[in-house]
């Protein structure tokens, strides 16, 4: 039978938007119960930051490093697991402790995060780790019973929305927070097959997790929830034989669950072509700039350059910048490489070259500030994942050179 709890969303979703029919309401404990079955067999129970400290599952109710999970959960904003599992290991090496991370540089955290991308969650998790320090104190940061248990709390931190804050709190106390990551919400559109777009269809879905939330597991239930999307559930190609959920589910009924979720048409991204400058110094130093906190990857260092104008060749284009951005005047030398690379909302292609200083001394004209470095020390600076293709090309040509 469903719960006090469920019966008040229930009729919350009734009044408000009847967004769940009442042939659906009589399956919710089927469904919870179906999944906690498969998730037992089939779920991903070595999650680390997920298991006590001897490496054992935790039981219900038992409390768990919030300090652990946050990290994690941070680095897991649209970034997938596997690529996360080996940063968060570095990171608990270098940052043991909230107290170890809000004392550290920002540009420790940023090399740490170095390619995993969306940088801003790098100095937003920094900064939150201050407010934490303040909230908790340094006398009881060690304590997991200390660490807060209001999802106000934890969504009043920088770059935490209601799903990270669910997860954390759900992971780390088995509190009963509903979440609706990606794989969670193609998961549910697929079992109500949703004839809106996902864009907006925020709210019917957020009711339809929190309805379906085992109250009594709310740890498994999630991790269940993801683990469904992320291996059954997929995105092309999902294994609805093997789905716990498919005698219930609508989009399988229908035949044509790839239909869902329904996407909206995107504008094509936008196209741009990027000169850059490898500038080099009589004494073989580099030339680089650190990015405008407030930009795309902000505090993070960079090979100068910019975007090439029409009808420009892309050696007026390195030279132009440089002047501009730097005030300096170059020898634009031998193509070193060229790479694409794509954003959320842009796709870049980036050409780059050798480039001789002649003289101006360089002055951050667009930057925060400018170095010149040897080009072994290049490693103690966080650059974005497509400079460090930069970096690599750049040292065949010096050992070529040599």
């Amino acid at each position: 039978m469903l719960d006090e709890d469920s019966w008040i969303v229930i009729r919350r979703i009734a009044d408000e938007e009847r967004l769940v029919n009442p042939v659906f309401l009589k399956k919710v404990d089927f469904l919870r119960a179906e999944l906690l079955e498969w998730f037992k067999e089939n779920g991903r129970h070595k999650i680390p930051w997920k298991l006590k400290e001897d490496g054992t599952s935790p039981a219900p109710r038992e409390t768990l490093c919030a300090y652990k999970i946050w990290v994690a959960e941070v680095m897991l904003q649209q970034t997938q697991l596997k690529k996360v599992e080996p940063y968060w290991e570095k990171w608990m090496k270098s940052f043991p402790a909230l107290s170890d991370l809000a004392m550290a540089e920002e540009q420790e955290v940023l090399i740490l995060w170095q390619g995993l991308g969306y940088y801003s969650r790098a100095r937003r998790i920094l900064d939150s780790s201050k407010i934490l320090l303040e909230v908790i104190g340094l006398k009881c940061c060690l304590d997991p019973n200390a660490w807060p248990r209001q999802l106000e709390t934890w969504m009043g931190l920088p770059g935490i929305g209601r799903t990270t804050a669910g997860s954390i709190l759900s992971s780390a106390f088995d509190l009963p927070a509903p979440i609706l990551d990606g794989n969670v919400k193609r998961v549910l559109t697929r079992l109500i097959a949703s004839k809106k777009p996902l864009e907006t269809n925020n709210h019917e879905l957020w009711a339809l997790s929190e309805l379906l939330l085992d109250k009594q597991q709310p740890r498994n239930f999630n991790q269940a929830l993801m683990d469904l999307g992320s291996k059954i559930c997929t995105p092309i190609n999902p294994q609805c034989c093997n789905c716990p959920w498919k005698v219930n589910c609508d989009s399988y009924s229908s035949g044509d669950q790839l239909r869902f979720p329904v996407k909206r048409k995107r504008k094509p991204l936008s196209f741009q072509v990027i000169g850059v400058g490898v500038v080099l110094n009589l004494s073989g130093e580099v030339l680089i700039d650190q990015r405008l906190e407030d930009g795309l990857l902000g505090g993070m260092w960079e090979f100068p350059g910019g975007k090439q104008e029409k009808g420009e060749l892309i050696e007026e284009t390195i030279f132009r910048e440089l002047k501009e951005e730097l005030g300096i005047e170059v020898e634009v030398g031998k193509k070193l490489t060229s790479m694409d690379h794509a954003y959320s909302h842009k796709k870049l292609h980036f050409i780059v070259h050798l480039c001789k200083w002649i003289s101006g001394e360089p002055k951050p004209l667009a930057s925060q500030q400018v170095r010149w470095v040897s080009p072994n020390n290049l490693s103690k600076y966080p650059f974005p994942a497509a400079n460090a293709k930069m970096i690599d090309a750049l040292f065949d040509y010096l050992n070529e050179r040599n």
